[in-house]
C-alpha cells in the first residue's frame, strides 16, 4: 500500500542546471534518482520499482534460453586482466589493498567467469554453458553526463555463452539474439539492431540495441534492409559518402541519433587462450572454448523510455515500466465524504492486487495533478466532490492525455477489476 503522504517522492518544479537530456531533467523532478556525485547516482523508491521492471524482463528472457543466473565480485585481483592485456584500459579503477595487492573494479566480467569456467569445465560433456548475473559496474568516466545515461557506477546484466566451437557459439549468439528483440519488445522501446564495432571487447564481430532519441550520443545509418552503427558503416566497403551523404547500392542511408542500450559480441578465444579456459574433447584432444558475451544496461532501457515518450508534461511511461498501474488522486480535505471515497476505493484496489500510488496528500488539485503527468503512471483516476454528484470516477490515459470513459464509484470490486483491467489492456 503506497499513499504519497507518506512515500518518498521529492518531485522538483525545476530541473538541475546543468541537465540537457529530457530524461536526466525529468526522472529528476519526478523524484526517481538523485545525484551523489560526479557520475554516481542514487535510485529512490519509485525510480528502483522501474528499474527492477526492468530487470525482470531480462530476467525471464534470459532464464527462457536457459540460462543460469549466479553473481561476480566487482572487486577483482588484477591478474586476471592483466592476463588479457586490459589491465592498461584508462576506464578501469585501479587500487591496491592494505597488503599492497593490486586489485580493479570491474567495468565487465569476461575475466571473471572465464577463469571459473577455467577451473570448473574439463570435458566437452561440460559444454554448452550460458551464465548470466546482474552487477554493479565501475568505469573511470572522464564526462559523466545525461543523468543515468552515462555514469561511473551502473548495474548491467552481462551473459557469458562459452561452447565447443564456433558452430555452438553462432547458435547460442543468435539465442541471444531472439532474447534481446523479446526485451525490447517487451520494454516498448522503439530500438534498431545494428551492426557494431568489437572495440575494446574484442572477437569476430558484434550487435548493438539502439534507441532512437535526440539524447543519443551514438548514431546510427539506417536503410532499406540495413543498420550499422555509422562508425561500422564507414568502414563498410558497400557504404560510400558523398559529400555529407552516406549511401550504399545506389541508395542515400537515413541517420538518426540513439542511445546504445545493449551489445552482443562474438569472442570466439579471445578470453578462453589467454586465461586457460579449455576442455577435452571426443577424441581426448585439449580445445579452447568459444566464448561470446552479452550486455545490457537497465538503466539505459529506463532513461531511453522516458526520452521517446515524454511530452511537455512530464513523463509517459509504457505500461511494462510504469512504477505503478495507476495513479489514483484524491481531491478533498481528510474526513469529507470524497476522501473517504477515494479511501474506500484506494482499499479495494489494493485487495484485488492493483498497484495503486495513492495521492492522499492535503494538497490543491493543480499540485496533485501536476506530479501525476510528471510522474507518468498510465491510468490516473480521480474522486472529488464532482465524482459523488455524477456516480463516477473520472479516468485519464497518460499517454496523450486523454480523457477515457468514467468508471462507476460504486462498482462491485469484480466489475471495478474488470474495467480498470480493460483500460490497462488497452494501453500501450
Amino acid at each position: 500500500m503506497t499513499r504519497l503522504s507518506e512515500y518518498l517522492l521529492p518531485t522538483e518544479k525545476q530541473p538541475p542546471a546543468d541537465a540537457e537530456a529530457i530524461s536526466h531533467k525529468l526522472m529528476v523532478r519526478a523524484g526517481l534518482i538523485r545525484q551523489l556525485g560526479a557520475g554516481m547516482w542514487s535510485w529512490l523508491p519509485a525510480g528502483w520499482r522501474v528499474h527492477e521492471r526492468t530487470v525482470a524482463i531480462i530476467r525471464e528472457e534470459m532464464d527462457a534460453i536457459g540460462a543460469q543466473e549466479m553473481l561476480m565480485p566487482v572487486l577483482q585481483p588484477a591478474e586476471p586482466w592483466r592476463k588479457t592485456g586490459r589491465i592498461g584500459f584508462d576506464e578501469l579503477f585501479k587500487l591496491n589493498d592494505r597488503k599492497g595487492s593490486e586489485l580493479v573494479l570491474a567495468m565487465t566480467h569476461e575475466e571473471a567467469v572465464t577463469t571459473h569456467v577455467s577451473q570448473i569445465v574439463r570435458s566437452y560433456r561440460d559444454l554448452p554453458l550460458i551464465l548470466y548475473h546482474f552487477q554493479v559496474k565501475e568505469r573511470d568516466e572522464p564526462r559523466p553526463r545525461a543523468g543515468v545515461l552515462r555514469t561511473r557506477e551502473f548495474i548491467m546484466k552481462d551473459s557469458y555463452s562459452f561452447d565447443r566451437d564456433q558452430a555452438g557459439m553462432e547458435e547460442r549468439y543468435e539465442l541471444h539474439v531472439g532474447a534481446y528483440d523479446r526485451m525490447m519488445q517487451r520494454t516498448g522501446l522503439r530500438f534498431y539492431r545494428v551492426e557494431g564495432d568489437v572495440g575494446m571487447m574484442g572477437g569476430l564481430g558484434a550487435h548493438e540495441y539502439m534507441a532512437p532519441c535526440v539524447a543519443g550520443e551514438d548514431e546510427v545509418a539506417l536503410g532499406d534492409g540495413y543498420a550499422a552503427n555509422v562508425g561500422v558503416a564507414l568502414r563498410s566497403p558497400d557504404v560510400t559518402k558523398d559529400s555529407e551523404t552516406l549511401m550504399r547500392g545506389g541508395e542515400a542511408l537515413r541517420i538518426e541519433p540513439a542511445i546504445e542500450i545493449g551489445n552482443i559480441f562474438k569472442l570466439g578465444k579471445r578470453y578462453s587462450e589467454p586465461l586457460g579456459a579449455s576442455f577435452l574433447d571426443e577424441q581426448g584432444a585439449e580445445q579452447h572454448v568459444w566464448m561470446a558475451c552479452y550486455g545490457i544496461g537497465p538503466a539505459r532501457i529506463v532513461a531511453a523510455a522516458v526520452e521517446q515518450y515524454a511530452d511537455e508534461h512530464g513523463i509517459s511511461w509504457p505500461r511494462a515500466l510504469a512504477p505503478f498501474a495507476v495513479h489514483l488522486v484524491a481531491l478533498g480535505k481528510r474526513g469529507t465524504p470524497e476522501r473517504d471515497a477515494a479511501d474506500e476505493l484506494y482499499a479495494t484496489l489494493c485487495d484485488g492486487g492493483v498497484e495503486v500510488l495513492y495521492d492522499d496528500r492535503d494538497l490543491g488539485p493543480g499540485e496533485k495533478f501536476a506530479d501525476a503527468e510528471l510522474l507518468g503512471c498510465p491510468l490516473r483516476l480521480t474522486v472529488g466532490r464532482r465524482s459523488l454528484e455524477s456516480g463516477e470516477i473520472e479516468v485519464q490515459k497518460r499517454r496523450g492525455r486523454e480523457q477515457a470513459p468514467p468508471i462507476a464509484l460504486r462498482s462491485e470490486p469484480a466489475a471495478l477489476f474488470a474495467a480498470v483491467d480493460e483500460l490497462w489492456q488497452s494501453l500501450p
